[in-house]
């Protein structure tokens, strides 16, 4: 079997694959590879799935009665990158691929391949943020408990 370096990533229909096989693949990727997807033509497409996603892996019963605006920035160099909001509330998760004027309880901002490590449990939120490849602004308690809002992929 070829390795997962050896996956054609640039013709990959992201769409199509599973929240567990997404997990594996981003799991057996070097971070080089990881880095050379998520700043090639396909980040955009990737992004939008992985957000896309986040509706349907969402737990009502987790999130409760809780309200909140989510802010992500997944950086691409030091200024650039691609910002969605989420936003938390009557039981439902809805994700708006831009920046909005709405002020977020939470801003998250991380590299792209951090941010799809996160996203497909390759790696902790906390151990993120204590290595400082998470930046978070806004409600800390919110941040912690935020996996917990979603039905997370194991590799």
């Amino acid at each position: 079997m070829a390795s997962l370096d050896d996956l054609d990533l640039e013709t990959l229909d992201f769409g199509t694959v599973e929240p567990n096989e997404f997990a594996r693949i981003v799991k057996g990727l070097s971070a080089r590879r990881i880095a050379e997807l998520m700043s090639g033509p396909q980040r955009r497409r990737v992004l939008d799935e992985v957000f896309g996603r986040m509706r349907t892996l969402f737990k009502p019963e987790a999130a409760g009665s809780r309200d909140a605006l989510i802010r992500w920035r997944i950086a691409e160099g030091e200024e650039g990158g691609d910002v969605y909001e989420t936003h938390i509330a009557g039981g439902a998760c809805t994700v708006t691929p831009e920046r909005t004027d709405r002020t977020p309880q939470l801003s998250l901002t991380m590299a792209a391949p951090d941010f799809l490590k996160l996203v497909s449990g390759n790696a902790s939120g906390p151990t993120l943020f204590f290595t400082r490849k998470l930046k978070v602004k806004g409600d800390i308690r919110l941040a912690g408990g935020l996996t917990y809002f979603f039905d997370i992929p194991k590799a």
